[in-house]
């Protein structure tokens, strides 16, 4: 038994390739013989250690005025060290309440976008025209006029958008209080299809409330593995909760409290939940209500900014590093049979095993790969995997075990890789938007890929 950097090599099996030989006899050595080859089973340790993940974990909560200051990058080339990968940037549109959006508008909102992109940061967007509930927000008319500017904002930027909050209407773009009556069934239908419209359909939006997108779309019946990222308006809504763990109905969030919080985590399978929590209206939230909540509604992110007193009680209690670690996906090695060597040109049969210790899975598609990397030249050769990590909840195990046609890979010793990376052209190659895996001594920080701790020989 062989212990390397945590990593535990602990059988060598022999496969055989190609047909089952018939029983010889004498000294003459069969086919299958000369065709053997180990394969190595190495197992992986979870890590607890705490870091950055793209489009998950505590966020950091910007808001600006129209025509306001745009994001510091300064500011935000910091975030990473503090292990947040995400911002929510609320942009309230009060000058343009009667008017087309200006502009000096658009290019703070492409400043900002560009600024994220180089400090390895993913935003949650929100849109709002007053923060005050006895304010006024935007007509309807002038809302889709808004939309229809935003387009080629959201398009040019999809890379660094991770969701898009509902917004627009009432306070805080929060679906209430709306001064021009938009707080009604029939206008957050028509808000929010326009908003779907309008932005690429990877992106995800999330409502306020369970019971508006129950009455938006028509149903009580929660999303479905079948219908599941296939575009449609109805599993492309998400939810998020700015009043979570206060208690009760969290402020009006739940009608049914136990029905609508089963409704959010079956829909969490495949669309994202989030949010910050506010003043509780009882006891504070100790830390295994919110563990409990958090698991059932599949968080996936929360806003550190507010509010300060519950966030205050988790880490006096202990608990906030283990909230920090879970929430989102936390995808981690458990094993893989590897073999030890292949001839060029022919297959390689991994079977690597992967789980999920996270409260929810992943939402956006990653592009999943193997990669071999030549021990001498240091040449990668990348092998994308049909495989979708979407599809790896939380508590599940899935095995990846797709033959990989090593074509064009000259003979020479390699390590293997596992690599996560974001699916756009922009990102792929940024170790930022790459996935690491909660285990101990994969991640290769210089190029964001999960070593196998494995060693390849490919034979002429």
């Amino acid at each position: 038994m062989e212990s390397h950097f945590g990593i535990i090599k602990i059988s060598k099996a022999y496969l055989a390739i190609g047909i089952v030989a018939m029983l010889t006899f004498g000294c003459k050595e069969s086919e299958d013989e000369k065709n053997k080859i180990t394969v190595s089973t190495v197992t992986y340790e979870l890590s607890t250690e705490i870091f950055p993940n793209p489009e998950r974990g505590f966020i950091h909560h910007y808001e600006a005025t129209s025509e306001g200051s745009s994001l510091n990058p300064i500011d935000l080339s910091l975030l990473r060290s503090d292990n947040v990968s995400m911002i929510l940037r609320l942009y309230y549109l009060e000058k343009f309440k009667d008017q087309p959006i200006s502009e000096t508008e658009l290019q703070l909102i492409r400043k900002d976008m560009a600024a994220l992109r180089d400090a390895g940061i993913k935003c949650v967007l929100r849109f709002a025209y007053t923060d005050d509930m006895a304010g006024m927000d935007a007509p309807l008319s002038i809302i889709k006029q808004h939309l229809d500017q935003l387009k080629p904002v959201f398009e040019e930027n999809k890379d660094v958008i991770a969701f898009v909050q509902a917004g627009f209407i009432g306070a805080w773009g929060e679906w209430h209080s709306s001064g021009n009556g938009l707080a009604t069934v029939e206008n957050e239908r028509e808000v929010l299809y326009k908003l779907l419209s309008v932005l690429p359909v990877e992106i995800m939006v999330q409502v306020r409330t369970p019971g508006a997108k129950k009455q938006i779309v028509g149903t009580a019946a929660p999303i479905y593995e079948s219908i599941a990222y296939t575009g449609e308006n109805r599993v492309r809504i998400g939810h998020h909760n700015d009043c979570f763990l206060a208690g009760g109905t969290d402020y009006g969030t739940y009608e049914n409290i136990a029905a609508d919080k089963n409704y959010i985590s079956e829909e969490a399978l495949y669309v994202p939940t989030g949010g910050e929590t506010c003043p509780p209206t009882g006891n504070f939230p100790g830390c295994s209500t919110a563990e409990a909540e958090m698991r059932l509604l599949k968080w996936t992110y929360l806003n550190l900014d507010w509010y300060q007193p519950v966030l205050d009680a988790w880490r006096t209690s202990g608990c906030f590093d283990e909230f920090q670690q879970n929430l989102g996906y936390k995808l981690a090695l458990v094993s893989a049979k590897l073999p030890d060597e292949v001839h060029t040109d022919s297959n390689l049969l991994p079977e690597i095993k992967i789980t999920n210790k996270g409260y929810a899975p992943l939402y956006n598609y990653k592009t999943t790969s193997l990669v071999l990397q030549n021990t001498i030249s240091g040449g990668l050769y990348q092998f994308d995997l049909a495989v979708d990590m979407r599809t790896c909840k939380p508590g599940s195990e899935i095995t990846l075990n797709i033959p990989i046609q090593l074509r064009g890979v000259p003979a020479g010793d390699y390590k293997l890789y596992l690599k996560l990376a974001d699916k756009s052209e922009t990102l792929k190659n940024r170790k930022e938007f790459s996935v690491r895996l909660a285990n101990k001594n994969v991640w290769d920080a210089e190029t964001g890929m999960n070593d196998l701790q494995h060693q390849l020989k490919v034979t002429p």
